[in-house]
């Protein structure tokens, strides 16, 4: 066990990347003695109505207000659940995480709502089981969940009291507690004094001061060497810088906070690419892109709007990726561990549209935008608060979204095409050492229609071995589950060094040569996986050289929907109302349909029951050659 957590610890926090260009954008805007001239202190930077401001909050609340109420009014006799010990210990024992993360969610949206509530009508109704949710969260020994408590000295899933971790959900009800503090402290003080005592002092040792003297969490990116930087860096960082404003008004405190900050956030900004492509897909657009506007807005709140980079290129693209990776109907372009559902945050997307003036963002959030919609966020109680802040100018804009014909990633190496026929095609390159990696260079997904027909199955529910030494022994993490060759055999290898090569991408093609992504074993000089798209119709050519023909070649694709192999050469699918077919060389090719039953509902509420694996093997096994398949719609 102990070498388990182990090699999950080295899995999350010691992997090495390609690239990292040091731009330090936030770092070129401010010094910290420049900092300390910017900042607004005492909390002068909240536009929100004080407590007390009945007809503010009125005014603020709208038509949200009484939905607001009623959602407290089902807590009011709500049981506080206890995290257990052997909940912490599930995630050991059994890899469980549900276990530990569902009664501890259920406070933490408790308490959101309670607030909410409390803001909303103003008469003290919902104060005590505020107050019993604020005391139940500071007994806790950790925030943290268990399966992110692998950091500590320990690296095991029970929290040390003398070791306070700082994790996404920690930063999120740190978060909700600052705010909480911040506008309630005032009644909290009437019913007894210690009550708001006593969680300052929890947000005091449980947040600031590890953000201030612990360097060592991963994602702060603090003395870089190369490591992975992902989603969590902006979404813990937009956390704690939040706290720090709504609690901190020490001057020189407050600005080397600030600047620390600053510093961490420009380590991920290094990391990800300037074509702000999402490399763990659009589920995880709105932790990556979406935290680090929370965090920039939050940045340009406490300094007047002196430190601001939304003119900045590079942030304008993270924010468009995820309307470009929109296929339509709900469907989405999901490399990694996306999901291929998707609708998007229509709040999120608005407030990033208005943040770098893009109007493509600020139409399709209207389109996102589901009518009657209340804002709520859960524990995230700043999301919920600048959502209901662009409320009206979301209703007033018109709905609009286009699929460009081409669409380019050069850095990430993503490249989306469709056909005023109805046909989208996504495809990548990349390595196998992305975050929320799936060995899946070269992959493509296609979709006619909306409707996907070749599909990416995505992930299933987290566990201890998702993010272990054990993840590619999961089946959706695999290449020969991706629509990928397995070359002699052989499927692709992940890690820093498997990758594509020689990517090319145009108007109505990609290519890249993947022989690079597979191990030794597969004894291949080349393979180039290429795309075309015209009309109806896609072609998927592999052209390969091996050192040595040693077992058949295996051309995988993955579909579902209604399939029909029957007759040679071709094979039907359907899905829903839409029909495609799969054309190949049944001369060279020996099909195999695989039944996937799907029971982890995490997919199969995607899905359905079931999916397919399509493999043809080679008659034939050659040093050269090449395969050609056709996907044409009907």
């Amino acid at each position: 066990m102990k070498k388990l957590i182990l090699s999950l610890l080295v899995f999350l926090c010691a992997t090495v990347t390609f690239a990292y260009t040091e731009r330090d954008l936030l770092q070129k805007q401010a010094d910290i003695n420049q900092l300390k001239e910017m900042l607004i202190l005492n909390q002068q930077w909240v536009t929100y109505p004080d407590y007390s401001d009945r007809a503010g909050w009125d005014t603020f609340l709208g038509t949200f207000k009484d939905e607001y109420i009623r959602r407290g009014e089902k807590l009011l006799n709500y049981q506080w659940q206890v995290v257990k010990a052997t909940d912490y210990l599930a995630f050991e024992r059994t890899g469980n995480r549900q276990v530990m993360e569902q009664p501890f969610d259920a406070n933490n949206r408790a308490i959101a709502d309670l607030l909410m509530a409390e803001l909303a009508e103003g008469k003290g109704r919902f104060i005590d089981q505020l107050i019993n949710g604020v005391f139940h969260s500071c007994e806790m020994t950790s925030w943290a969940l268990a399966a992110h408590m692998i950091v500590q000295p320990s690296h095991r899933s029970l929290p040390a009291y003398d070791y306070p971790v700082i994790d996404l959900v920690s930063g999120d009800l740190g978060g909700l507690l600052s705010w909480t503090h911040y506008f309630m402290h005032g009644a909290f003080d009437k019913v007894n004094p210690e009550i708001s005592r006593r969680l300052r002092h929890e947000l005091q040792t449980r947040i600031l001061d590890p953000y201030m003297n612990n360097d060592s969490f991963w994602w702060m990116g603090r003395n870089y060497n190369g490591r992975m930087l992902n989603n969590w860096n902006p979404w813990c960082n937009s956390n704690a810088l939040m706290c720090f404003m709504l609690l901190e008004n020490d001057r020189d405190t407050l600005a080397k906070a600030v600047h620390l900050t600053m510093e961490s956030v420009d380590k991920f900004l290094n990391y990800i690419k300037a074509d702000g492509a999402c490399e763990e897909g659009p589920s995880y657009w709105g932790h990556a892109a979406g935290k680090t506007l929370d965090y920039l807005e939050l940045l340009a709140d406490i300094t007047g709007g002196k430190v601001n980079i939304f003119n900045e290129p590079m942030i304008r693209n993270m924010g468009e990726y995820i309307s470009r990776s929109y296929v339509g109907n709900g469907w989405v372009v999901n490399f990694a561990d996306a999901s291929a559902r998707g609708d998007g945050d229509a709040y999120l997307i608005y407030r990033f549209g208005k943040a770098v003036n893009s109007d493509e963002l600020k139409g399709f959030a209207a389109l996102m935008r589901k009518s009657p919609l209340l804002p709520a966020n859960g524990r995230d109680i700043f999301r919920t608060f600048a959502s209901i802040a662009i409320d009206k100018e979301l209703q007033q804009t018109p709905p609009k979204h286009d699929s460009r014909p081409f669409t380019w990633y050069p850095e990430t190496e993503f490249c989306y095409l469709t056909t005023s026929q109805g046909l989208f095609l996504a495809a990548k390159g990349g390595y196998n050492d992305e975050s929320h990696n799936h060995n899946d260079a070269g992959t493509c997904s296609v979709w006619i229609n909306q409707t996907p027909i070749l599909i990416d199955a995505g992930v299933g529910t987290y566990t201890r071995q998702t993010f272990s030494s054990e993840r590619y022994s999961i089946w959706t993490m695999q290449s020969e589950y991706h629509n990928l060759p397995m070359i002699n055999g052989v499927a692709e290898k992940n890690g820093k060094n498997y990758k594509a090569t020689e990517v090319k991408a145009a108007k109505n093609s990609f290519s890249a040569n993947i022989a690079t992504a597979y191990p030794a074993e597969a004894k291949v000089k080349k393979w180039t996986r290429s795309y075309t798209i015209k009309g109806k119709q896609a072609k998927i050519n592999d052209s390969f050289e091996l050192e040595e023909a040693i077992a058949p070649n295996i051309v995988n694709f993955m579909t579902w929907g209604e399939i029909d192999a029957s007759e040679k050469g071709k094979v039907s699918i359907r899905v829903h109302d839409v029909k495609a077919v799969l054309l190949y060389d049944a001369a060279n090719f020996e099909l195999t349909v695989e039944l996937k039953e799907l029971t982890d509902p995490r997919l199969s509420k995607v899905w359905g029951e079931k999916i397919y694996r399509l493999s043809f093997k080679a008659k034939q096994q050659t040093n050269k050659g090449n395969y050609s398949f056709i996907i044409k719609k009907l």
